[in-house]
């Protein structure tokens, strides 16, 4: 505003009252809170904040799940409940065909190495350090192989049926059409089922694949030779990935440095074998006791050859005597479960011998029983390592006084489990079909049958 504007203004009281109270109307339509009444302005805010209030409640109501959300949480944790069932049912599945897998590779002479070896790397990836649910090694492997094994049992189930009613036939009738014509069906339904699995096995193998055969797929590519083409290499490359020299040569050199350390057995079949006493039978006595005293150590030295690759580690008694101070409690359930719970109720099974065509039926008891013991030492045997990392890697003794309490708790322990156990292979000696071999066909330590069938 210039000096101009402030002299010519007139002062307020020469303003006229009509042009006054123009310029108030005029106020008051473009602000209504000027020259208002206080009660006014106190109604104004409160308005505002019972709006506000409005608005959070708004907010925090927004927030709860409505009707219709409802239904989708429903379906999320149901998807996630059935998901779990389906991965249960998956491992259970995987965990069978692993054990039949096993079982039908122990039957079998030299070959049951590799299941020796499998049991042997379980234990030592364990001790190694991997997870409890990476210990099975190729377990999605075994899981394919069992899906395939099923696929084949029921796609011959009516080959098998038309061939029985074909046998029948030619029983009740012999030479006439029925049994001719049951012999056509039964072939053309072999030759239906291994296109059906060929097909199946060409689009990946999967469960799927088996249950839905894609039958519009099929009339495009499966009569085409192209399509089963990759079939050799892609088996090739499956077969290869299973490592199967591996298992072998680890079992192989797992039995060897075994049957070193059960040399003391060896001496007491040789003690008795006769029946003879006197110098004999304290020989026997004497080679038991050592024998006992080798079992303290055989299963944890088993695992630690595992966990190194080294076939010196077999031997290495010193380090799992320091590695036993630092987990003396888990080193004891590994050997109840080694020696005691799962070993001695499968000498049972070793009453009488069993036809060589159904040796692997046992077997499959056998498997399922020894896996697990394995898993515990390899447990026991991680347990201490990870302790003893601590400790400079076994350079030094945990000196607390209840390490010092448990360590010898356990030494007082451990030759009564070992002592139940020789108990039991003695009186296997006498009741099983194997007679004194038993001393050497230990399956706490050694595969489940002998080394060259029965």
């Amino acid at each position: 505003m210039n000096e101009s504007s402030v002299e010519t203004m007139p002062f307020s009281d020469d303003i006229p009252a009509d042009k006054v109270a123009s310029d108030r109307t005029t106020l008051h339509a473009t602000d209504p809170q000027i020259d208002r009444p206080p009660e006014f302005c106190h109604a104004s805010e409160s308005q505002s904040f019972a709006d506000d209030s409005a608005e959070d409640s708004k907010d925090l109501t927004s927030e709860r799940p409505t009707s219709d959300e409802l239904p989708e949480q429903r379906g999320g944790i149901l998807r996630r409940l059935m998901g779990g069932v389906g991965w249960l049912i998956s491992a259970v599945f995987s965990i069978v065909s692993l054990i039949v897998c096993l079982a039908f590779l122990a039957a079998i002479p030299i070959v049951q190495l590799v299941s020796f070896g499998y049991l042997l790397e379980v234990a030592g990836g364990l001790a190694r350090g991997k997870k409890l649910r990476d210990s099975l090694p190729h377990l999605d492997s075994f899981r394919r192989i069992g899906i395939v094994i099923g696929a084949v049992v029921v796609g011959a189930l009516p080959v098998q049926l038309l061939a029985h009613l074909e046998s029948v036939a030619a029983l009740i009738n012999p030479g006439s059409n029925q049994s001719d014509q049951m012999r056509i069906f039964a072939i053309a339904a072999a030759g239906a089922a291994m296109v059906y699995l060929l097909w199946a096995l060409a689009r990946g193998g999967r469960l799927r694949d088996f249950v839905w055969p894609q039958p519009i797929g099929f009339l495009r590519r499966g009569w085409r030779p192209t399509t089963y083409r990759e079939l050799p290499d892609r088996l090739w490359n499956f077969t290869h990935s299973l490592q199967i020299p591996k298992f072998f040569w680890l079992g192989l050199r797992g039995a060897i440095g075994t049957l070193i350390w059960l040399i003391p057995a060896m001496i007491v079949i040789a003690a008795n074998r006769n029946g003879e006493t006197g110098l004999a039978g304290l020989v026997g006595i004497i080679a038991a006791i050592t024998l006992g005293i080798v079992l303290m150590y055989l299963p944890m030295l088993q695992a630690h050859f595992a966990a190194e690759n080294r076939w010196r580690a077999l031997f290495e008694v010193r380090r799992i005597r320091r590695l036993f101070c630092y987990a003396p409690w888990a080193w004891l359930g590994a050997m109840l479960l080694s020696l005691v719970l799962f070993p001695i109720p499968l000498y049972l099974l070793k009453i009488e011998a069993l036809p060589r065509e159904v040796t692997w039926l046992p077997t499959l008891v056998f498997v399922a029983f020894i896996l697990p013991a394995r898993l515990s030492a390899g447990l026991a045997l991680r347990r201490a390592k990870r302790i003893a990392s601590d400790y400079g890697d076994g350079v030094t003794k945990p000196s607390s006084w209840i390490n010092f309490f448990s360590r010898w708790t356990v030494r007082t322990v451990m030759p009564v489990v070992v002592g139940v156990y020789l108990a039991f292979v003695t009186l296997s000696q006498y009741t099983s079909w194997d007679g004194l071999q038993t001393w050497v066909q230990q399956h706490a330590i050694l595969i489940p049958i002998p080394f060259f069938g029965v």
